[in-house]
């Protein structure tokens, strides 16, 4: 049977990323997502209008029209986690497929609201939930497994395709979080069998390849930011934390403290509302008893007004912007386009760091300045990676052992420092190591 990898989108960037796997005549795709950066959107925009073409030839989607291209049938979609650049092209390309959609119970909740607010294509793909730890037969030769993983999105998974070949495992995105805040460790026992039973091939993200070490436990960032906010118990100042919607653990940690210093924690923003009350719904997190959450914009401005009446010192809104995206909670108030006024002293914390390219950088350090004039403290960098470093891809290879490595999930940059660190591993470039661009495949010997 051959076995084809096939780089559709991701291979060139972060973001994007679809890869088809092909064995013999059947293909299996694993993500469907979009690069945020590339259309200047934001956790809170809507793509819901635009064709997909239009997004292909913004490189905003990826270019699943080398599909046509590959020789076989599409029998399943296969998705890891929740994240836009994993899930977000699923409404603007899934139709294209006569093949169910497979992911863990969050992710398939997230994908049905993508679905379901898309308006210019009719998705009626089977939506298939599969839990970690569990099999699902997608043919005759074929079976999905999802290995439980740690990510800065709740209920992850390492996707292993099992072929007649041996295993190929899918490991975008991971990390070996021993410690979590929600959800349990990385299933280690499982990765190691599978590595026994034989791993043919391992597409693999390469995004923290060049940090050194180990990345921190979630249990760190936890700390952090409880060290800083309950340093500030008996302050009278606003204290307004910014960081990824989708990043429930994190949420939960932020909420814990400000309940812990005697403020209401209150959730501020349309995705902030829409991972959390699914995550809540699926009984996936328990948040504080005080907390609220608002998503509508005239319901947010309405509840800052509150704020202002009541006392700052009484709150911890829990906002978007931390890349300082146009249209999010925390750029609207720098701009002084809310109700809530910054004053001196009022402190603005960022647990999120910027995701690294020159626009966000530059809307970042422009949302920054606007409040630093109107004298906010700003505190930064209360945050861990939900990417693996290099110690963590190390004792990855070292528990699969795969014949075959393909990386992944990265620019040039990122993808060719793995090759350095798989080349230290023992693995040989064109040989058992292979650097994919998006649009390329490569038939595994």
């Amino acid at each position: 049977m051959d076995v084809e990898i096939v780089a559709v989108g991701g291979y060139n960037e972060v973001g994007r990323n679809m890869t088809a796997v092909r064995c013999g005549k059947e293909i299996v795709i694993f993500d469907m997502g979009i690069r945020l950066d590339q259309i200047m959107i934001h956790e809170d925009a809507d793509l819901e209008k635009m064709h997909s073409l239009d997004l292909i030839e913004m490189k905003a989607i990826p270019d699943d029209t080398m599909m046509n291209t590959v020789e076989g049938t599409v029998k399943a979609i296969v998705c890891t986690h929740g994240h836009l650049d994993h899930i977000g092209a699923i409404p603007k390309l899934a139709h294209r497929y006569n093949a169910p959609i497979i992911g863990t119970p969050y992710t398939i909740e997230l994908i049905k609201q993508q679905i379901k607010g898309e308006q210019k294509f009719g998705v009626n793909n089977k939506l298939q939930v599969l839990r970690s730890g569990n099999r699902y037969r997608i043919s005759q030769n074929l079976t999905l497994e999802f290995v439980r993983t740690q990510h800065s999105i709740i209920d992850t998974v390492m996707a292993v395709l099992h072929t007649k070949r041996g295993a190929i495992v899918y490991a975008n995105d991971f990390k070996l979080d021993r410690t979590p805040v929600l959800g349990d460790p990385p299933d280690f026992a499982r990765l190691r069998q599978i590595g026994k039973e034989g791993v043919l091939a391992l597409i693999v993200e390469s995004t923290n390849i060049e940090r050194k070490g180990r990345a921190p436990s979630e249990r760190i960032a936890k700390e952090l930011v409880r060290d800083t906010m309950t340093s500030y118990e008996d302050d009278k100042n606003a204290i307004i934390v910014s960081t990824f919607s989708s990043h429930i653990s994190r949420i939960k940690t932020i909420a814990e403290c400000a309940y812990e210093i005697g403020r209401k924690p209150v959730l501020l923003g349309r995705s902030m509302e829409r991972y959390s009350t699914t995550a809540e719904k699926l009984k996936l997190v328990a948040f504080p008893k005080n907390l609220s959450v608002f998503g509508n914009r005239r319901t947010v401005d309405r509840t800052l007004r509150q704020i202002m009446k009541n006392g700052k010192d009484k709150y911890v809104p829990i906002v978007t912007g931390h890349q300082g995206e146009p249209g999010a909670i925390l750029t609207r108030i720098a701009h002084g386009d809310t109700p809530f006024r910054v004053a001196k002293g009022d402190k603005i914390l960022f647990s999120a760091k910027v995701i690294p390219n020159p626009m966000n950088y530059g809307q970042r350090h422009l949302v920054e300045t606007l409040l630093r004039m109107k004298g906010a403290r700003i505190f930064d960098e209360l945050h861990v990676s939900g990417h693996a470093y290099v110690e963590d891809h190390y004792e990855l290879i070292q528990l699969l052992n795969p014949q075959h490595i393909i990386p992944s999930h990265g620019d040039i940059g990122m993808t060719g420092g793995y090759l350095r660190f798989a080349e230290e591993c023992g693995y040989t470039l064109n040989n058992d190591l292979h650097l994919l661009r998006n649009g390329q495949r490569v038939l595994i010997k």
